[in-house]
């Protein structure tokens, strides 16, 4: 089997882990769940050359610097520097254009976290092999839960002993509808991980929305190289549509495949998400800083400096990061996006 190629997309603008996670500097950058980044992490999950070629990572000029300062696990990566976010399948375009039509490329957003990286990198070369063979494949992660927070993907009939044919991809759902995606059994999480080869996603891409396949093809046309650092023509590329993977190919394509990804996977999207990733107590709860906890049970605390004294409560979110206090419950998590200091960085 071929090498395949990770392509590591960073962005985002770290709006659901306020105050922690900032615009400047968000969540894929910062240690969140053991001692290393997230992005790190990611990184390393794919540094097997046996295996795995060389990086690609695609980011923005706002995030540059991070990317090249935890970029130690890979010295031989190349940096995709976009003038301005598009969204993913613009993102995913610019890396395919710049790798052979044949490559087979495994597109990893930056952000999440993998508990058991064997298992990830089991799922990567079972889709590497299907890739291989002309599909374009998502990975199904295991569904654990009713999660409404998360699109699904459906799985059709087999394809040899690797994965299956997508049957549907699913928006979000209500939390009925999630209830019966889990007890029907035949319904995953849609991670948001894919392989393909290049070119392959290019002539999906160009058979469903050619007007962002040939903005990118001019902008990386019309680009410069810099060291280990590629510019496509900003002009060209900041006029490029925004539309996902999902939209854009893989809710339209014919040849959409998923395998199944059992791997303690969390998206880390909101800070009770992180709370269930992070190591806990016996009471359930995680601290990080200085803190005193009377009677509380599955409370997270993380703290830059004060210390922070809780007493008597559960299921609750304390965060200190330098002047902002963040305190919320697990159902108000969801809004924490929406504080006006999430929003106005």
């Amino acid at each position: 089997m071929q090498k395949i190629t990770p392509v590591i997309l960073c962005g985002g603008s770290g709006t659901r882990l306020w105050p922690r996670s900032r615009a400047v500097k968000p969540k894929p950058f910062l240690p969140l769940v053991g001692d290393v980044t997230l992005f790190e992490q990611g990184i390393a999950r794919a540094s097997d050359r046996t295996i795995f070629e060389a990086p690609m990572v695609v980011t923005g000029t706002r995030h540059l610097d991070h990317v090249e300062s935890q970029l130690d696990g890979a010295p031989d990566a190349q940096i995709l520097v976009e003038p301005s976010a598009r969204n993913t399948a613009a993102a995913i375009a610019l890396a395919a254009l710049r790798m052979e039509p044949d490559a087979v490329m495994l597109v990893c957003p930056s952000d999440h976290h993998i508990g058991d990286p064997a298992s990830f990198v089991a799922a990567a070369q079972s889709a590497g092999r299907l890739a291989q063979e002309g599909w374009l494949v998502a990975f199904g992660i295991v569904a654990t839960a009713p999660e409404t927070g998360f699109g699904y993907v459906k799985r059709g009939e087999a394809i040899g002993s690797d994965g299956f044919r997508v049957d549907r991809f699913v928006e979000k759902p209500n939390l009925e509808r999630a209830i019966e995606f889990l007890a029907e059994g035949s319904y995953a999480w849609n991670g948001g991980i894919f392989a393909m080869r290049a070119g392959d996603f290019l002539k999906e891409l160009g058979t469903h929305r050619p007007a962002i396949l040939e903005g990118v093809a001019q902008a990386v046309a019309g680009g410069v190289t810099d060291g280990q650092r590629f510019h496509p023509d900003a002009a060209i590329f900041n006029a490029v549509e925004s539309d996902s993977i999902d939209y854009a190919v893989m809710e339209k394509t014919e040849r959409a495949a998923v395998v199944p990804a059992n791997m303690a996977w969390s998206d880390i999207g909101n800070w009770h998400a992180l709370w269930e990733a992070r190591e806990k107590d016996e009471a359930g709860n995680s601290v990080i800083g200085e803190a005193e906890l009377v009677g509380c049970r599955n409370v997270l605390v993380e703290s830059d400096g004060p210390k922070v004294s809780v007493v008597g409560l559960e299921g609750v979110m304390v965060v200190v990061d330098g002047s902002d206090v963040l305190v919320t419950s697990v159902p108000g998590v969801q809004k924490v996006g929406k504080l006006l200091g999430a929003v106005n960085q």
